[in-house]
This record gives structure tokens, C-alpha cells and sequence, in this order.
């Protein structure tokens, strides 16, 4: 084991709380570890720019711990924190964000802030969407099975598979080196197709797919078929008698394989996605040595287990190329999954038992221990002062899962959630510190009050880690 703990810091609580104060609350965490972004953002006008904190497809109800600009949510706007050199760009149809007045005024605080990080001794690190470029295309919008785009998506991901994305990556990597060559490594999020949505869990039959499946041997049509045979029994053809099985612990394993035998190529679908996920982070690997050194890190973020099978993010896959993986503890998205795809389930299939389709769902992702909820009411995103409905053991188990899936060649890094009430949030973190995992992240600063900053030093302070 290491020592290691890393805090997510936006940059808007730099520009408000200034270099010194948040490197005083990094030393108060006893955190060694710092990712941060590379925006700087203001205030605005209501109903101008975007929303924070985020709204995740209208479902959350979050509020800072920590004010910004005197508010604990508001809208702001944002720029680039430095200028991008257009021509790193010129393999990419994607363009650089261009600069603003912020990124004058504010931009060079961000270099400032991972200088004077370095200098204190911790490891720095660059946080970036895995496949988020300015301006997405709607050609790279994954696309359903039969076609078409998803609708409602909580994570604005591009696919995986277009090269115009990855061209983006890599000059955006090239071009962060440039302008913090300090920095220890590049954290993508999402290196994977997020499964918040039922229609984000059958992403991605697009034609950058199709093209990149043919040249490795997969057979894309049947795939597609086959998938798409699955989507529309889980859209009309779903019964109660389906779901007894799945619903239960001792036969719910068994049931899912069973599954598997009536549409085969969900099976080699999930081969095919997790083959993208890792040739995806080859890119990210082998740009991050050639700007930056083969001494810089990869670091990815990841859903954990059973999710990843649905995400595509292969742990074992992954460590062949990372340095470190931080597999998301995010209990209240956990909750939230069971609320969106139950509403759907019901929706599309008339009939369904509430109980027996919750019950289901929740041994399917393993997120109960004894009995769980009964009612789609039980589950959604939980209120600020609310604990979330996770109990301990889940999270344990799928931690264990992803340090024995990365097989040594990776360190786990759990990543917590500031978000909930301090009891609830100490409770998930102390999992994390006593668990056999190398390390921890916290995502993200906002989140975490001094209260937190406290629990925190003194959970880690009182698990070694040596």
C-alpha cells in the first residue's frame, strides 16, 4: 500500500480561496495529491452559462459545502486558463477553446497553483473528459443500435472510436505539456460509455465504431442485431416471470448468464467495448510519453464493477496502460441508475411488478446487503443532508473486485464523493482507508468542508499506509 491521497479542485475555489488557502486545506486533508482543471470561471447572469453545481440531467439537488462568490450554487461562465497553440491542433476538426477576457484576468493563477503545489510536494495532475471535445460534431454522438441518437443522456461523451476526438486528445495533451510541463500526469474521465441513462448503456453503433470493429476481426452486424434484439425485449418484452430470477440473490447469477445463451452477441459486444476502452487509453498512453516523458502518469477514472461490464472500461485491460486507476465510489449516481432505469423498465413494459423490477436492478449491480428497497421512491439522488442509500459491503466487495481484476499491473485508487452529510460521507471515506486499495481520491474540494478536511486527516491518520 501507499500513502497516496488525491483531492479533485476545480479551479473556481483557487481563484476564491487563493493559492495559500487551498494548499492549507490539502495539508489539513492530509491529502499528497491534487488534480485540477484547466478553466477559470466568474459569475454571471442568471440563465447565461451553465449551472453549478452540475445539474446531472435535472436529477440532482447539490449545493456546495463550500461557498463560491458568496453561493453555494449560481450560474457562472468560463475560458480557458491559457492559450492554446493552434497549430498542435491542426490533425483535429476540433479546435482549441478560444481565449477570453477570464483567461487574462484569471488564467495564470492555474499555473501559479501547480507550481506552488509542486513546490509543497504534491503530485499534480490534469483532469480532462476522456472524450469530450469543444463543440462535439453530431457525428461523433454515439449512436443506438438502430441508428439514432440517444436522447437525455446525463454524460455528453463522444464516441470512443472517432479519430477526430483522439486527433483533439492529443494536441490538447501536447498542448497542457507546453504550458505546465510540471504537472505529474493527465486524469481522463469517462474512458468508457457512461450508463446513467438505459439509452447511454447501449451506446455505441455508429459508423467510427463499425469501421473500428471491422479492422479487428469483430462482427459488427451481428452484434448490432443481436443488441438490438436485447433493447427491444427490454422494451415491451419484459415480464414479471423474467424478472423472479434476477431478483434473487442465490439464482440471479445464473439467470444473467442465461440471458447471455438468448442474445450471444451481447457477450462479444461487451468484448468489443472493452477492447475500445483500452485502445482508447493506449492513445491517451502513448501521447502523454511522447509530449510529456514516459515518467508522466495515466491515471483513469473508471465506474467499478459490475457497471464496468456495461461501461466498457476492463480493469485488467486498463492496467496494461495506466499507472493508476480510480474506480468511482459515487454512491449517490448509484442510487440515481436504479431511479432512471426503473422508470424507463415500467414505462416500456406495462405490468411490471415496482418491487419486483427494484429488487432486481439491485442485485444485478450489487448494491444492497440483506434486504433492499422495495419502491423506485426508495432509491433517486439523495438531498444534501441526506444519507446515501449504499450500504457498506457493496462497496467493499467492489473494491476488492477492482484491485483483483487490475492483477498488480495497476494501483486502485477508489474515488469518494464529497457530497452528503458529514457522518455519511466519513462512513464511505473510512471504506476506502481501510480497504486493501493503494490509495484514494476525493472528488471534489467543493464538497468537502473543514469539518470534512478533519475527518479525513483523521480516518487516513488512523489507517497506516505504508
Amino acid at each position: 500500500m501507499s500513502d497516496f491521497l488525491g483531492i479533485t479542485v476545480m479551479s473556481p475555489y483557487i481563484q476564491n480561496e487563493g493559492i495559500d488557502g487551498i494548499l492549507i486545506s490539502l495539508d489539513r486533508a492530509g491529502a499528497n495529491a491534487v488534480a485540477v482543471n484547466t478553466s477559470v470561471t466568474a459569475p454571471c447572469a442568471e440563465g447565461e452559462g451553465f449551472w453549478m453545481p452540475p445539474t446531472d440531467a435535472g436529477a440532482s439537488p447539490r449545493v456546495f459545502d463550500r461557498p463560491l462568490w458568496g453561493k453555494t450554487a449560481l450560474w457562472a461562465r468560463g475560458g480557458p486558463a491559457f492559450t492554446s497553440r493552434e497549430e498542435f491542433y491542426e490533425g483535429s476538426v476540433y479546435r482549441p477553446r478560444k481565449p477570453n477576457d477570464l483567461t487574462e484576468s484569471a488564467g495564470p493563477i492555474m499555473g501559479e497553483f501547480i507550481r506552488e503545489a509542486k513546490a509543497a510536494g504534491h503530485r499534480v495532475y490534469i483532469q480532462m473528459g476522456a472524450a469530450q471535445p469543444p463543440g462535439m460534431l453530431p457525428e461523433d454522438v454515439p449512436r443506438l443500435p438502430d441508428g439514432s441518437m440517444p436522447v437525455g443522456r446525463m454524460a455528453n461523451t463522444a464516441s470512443l472510436a472517432s479519430e477526430a476526438v483522439r486527433a483533439y486528445n492529443r494536441a490538447f495533451i501536447r498542448d497542457v505539456f507546453e504550458v505546465y510541463p510540471e504537472i505529474d500526469g493527465f486524469r481522463p474521465d469517462w474512458p468508457e460509455y457512461p450508463c446513467y441513462k438505459l439509452c447511454e448503456a447501449f451506446q455505441d453503433f455508429g459508423g467510427h465504431v463499425e469501421h473500428w470493429a471491422a479492422e479487428r476481426g469483430f462482427d459488427f452486424s451481428l452484434i448490432r442485431n443481436e443488441v438490438a434484439r436485447f433493447y427491444a425485449y427490454l422494451h415491451g418484452g419484459l415480464k414479471n416471470a423474467d424478472l423472479e430470477d434476477l431478483a434473487s440473490v442465490d439464482r440471479g447469477k445464473y439467470s444473467l448468464l442465461h440471458q447471455m445463451n438468448l442474445f450471444p452477441g451481447v457477450g462479444e459486444w461487451f468484448r468489443l467495448k472493452a477492447e475500445l476502452s483500452k485502445d482508447l487509453l493506449k492513445d491517451f498512453r502513448d501521447a502523454i510519453t511522447e509530449y510529456g516523458g514516459p515518467e508522466k502518469e495515466l491515471s483513469a477514472n473508471a465506474f467499478m464493477p459490475p457497471f464496468t461490464f456495461i461501461t466498457g472500461l476492463d480493469f485488467a485491460r486498463a492496467a496494461e496502460v495506466c499507472e493508476s486507476i480510480a474506480p468511482k465510489l459515487y454512491t449517490m449516481h448509484w442510487s440515481l441508475i436504479i431511479k432512471f432505469w426503473g422508470d424507463e423498465l415500467l414505462e416500456a413494459n406495462p405490468g411490471l411488478d415496482e418491487s419486483l423490477l427494484v429488487r432486481a436492478l439491485v442485485n444485478l449491480l450489487d448494491l444492497a446487503e440483506g434486504e433492499p428497497g422495495t419502491s423506485i421512491s426508495d432509491y433517486g439522488y439523495p438531498e444534501p443532508d441526506e444519507p446515501h442509500p449504499i450500504p457498506d459491503e457493496p462497496q467493499r466487495r467492489k473494491i476488492r473486485q477492482a484491485v483483483s481484476a487490475a492483477r498488480g499491473n495497476a494501483e486502485i485508487l477508489p474515488l469518494v464523493h464529497g457530497y452528503g452529510p458529514l457522518d455519511d460521507y466519513e462512513r464511505r471515506f473510512r471504506l476506502v482507508a481501510e480497504s486493501e486499495a493503494a490509495g484514494g481520491w476525493i472528488n471534489r474540494y467543493g464538497y468537502l468542508s473543514d469539518e470534512k478536511l478533519d475527518v479525513t486527516r483523521e480516518v487516513w491518520a488512523s489507517n497506516s499506509r505504508s
